[in-house]
């Protein structure tokens, strides 16, 4: 037996369910509670019957069939999590799992870092269900729209504002918001003077401005914030960036130092201007949104 939706249709089931209930203003929201009392309401013979966290030093999080012949699901968190956002959303990722794949996985799943934060990769197709579940359910599109509009400008302020109203990461923020702007705009998150891993909006990618997945490393800009870090204050700094910094074109540069994870994050903004086309069929990054551990070539 399947599962009758798909990620964001069950997303979309439990906003409904609670717009009704809460109203608008009803984030952060709670997601062991809402875990438990919804799936104890849809499947009464199978709920999530208990939701903790434990020292899980490989994994972030769990799905687990009940032991001792009893009836349900048990979520576990890796304790050792600093990050309330990581949390969430590991919570959220395995409430997706139950939703979508216990029946398909009847033995459940283990999820590691780069299954779940790693979120809107497509690492594997039952990860990336698992997160496209998570970021619609925490962070509805309707409501972070009312945040932050398709065209407006932004700052890391803003979208921390985001961040603290859904309680995610500023990574997971970000991700949404770049999942709908209309604005120029390229994620990047580096460590050791590389690039990690990269996202572009639609309308950042249609003119070129990306980094190719294709081969290499990508070795980050000597002028940019991750590598001066002297210029932080805080552990973050904003600078703009004459052309041939990170591209062939001015570039707003908003970085962020993550300390505990011992990598930048940094938010590229570019003109509105369409100031070059895309590269044609061979510079398309069908793979572009896979988080890779290394990075990649820069194409200009």
């Amino acid at each position: 037996m399947t599962a009758p939706f798909g990620p964001e249709r069950w997303a979309y089931e439990i906003t409904h369910v609670l717009n009704a209930a809460f109203g608008a203003e009803r984030f952060p929201i709670d997601i062991a509670e809402i875990a438990k009392l919804y799936s104890k309401q849809r499947y009464t013979d199978d709920p999530i019957i208990g939701i903790s966290g434990d020292d899980l030093p490989k994994f972030d999080g769990a799905l687990f069939r009940a032991p001792d012949g009893r009836k349900g699901w048990g979520i576990i968190y890796n304790n050792r999590i600093r990050s309330q956002g990581r949390i969430n959303f590991t919570l959220a990722h395995e409430f997706g799992h139950y939703l979508l794949h216990r029946q398909a996985y009847p033995n459940g799943f283990y999820c590691g870092q780069q299954d779940v934060v790693r979120w809107d990769s497509e690492y594997g197709q039952i990860e990336h269900q698992a997160n496209v579940f998570a970021a619609n359910f925490l962070m509805p599109l309707d409501d972070f729209r009312r945040q932050i509009s398709a065209n407006a400008k932004v700052d890391l302020d803003i979208i921390a504002h985001c961040a603290d109203r859904y309680r995610v990461s500023l990574i997971a923020a970000v991700l949404r918001w770049l999942s709908y702007t209309e604005k120029r705009a390229v994620l990047v998150v580096a460590r050791d003077g590389y690039i990690l891993w990269a996202r572009s909006s639609e309308t950042a990618l249609k003119t070129g401005a990306f980094f190719r997945t294709s081969a290499g490393p990508i070795e980050i800009p000597a002028a940019s914030l991750p590598i001066r870090q002297d210029l932080l204050v805080d552990g973050r700094a904003a600078v703009d960036h004459d052309r041939g910094v990170w591209f062939k074109e001015p570039v707003r540069e908003m970085t962020v130092f993550a300390e505990q994870y011992d990598f930048s994050i940094s938010l590229l903004l570019l003109d509105d201007a369409r100031p070059f086309t895309a590269f044609g069929s061979e510079s398309e990054p069908d793979t572009f949104d896979k988080m890779v551990q290394v990075a990649r070539r820069r194409e200009w």
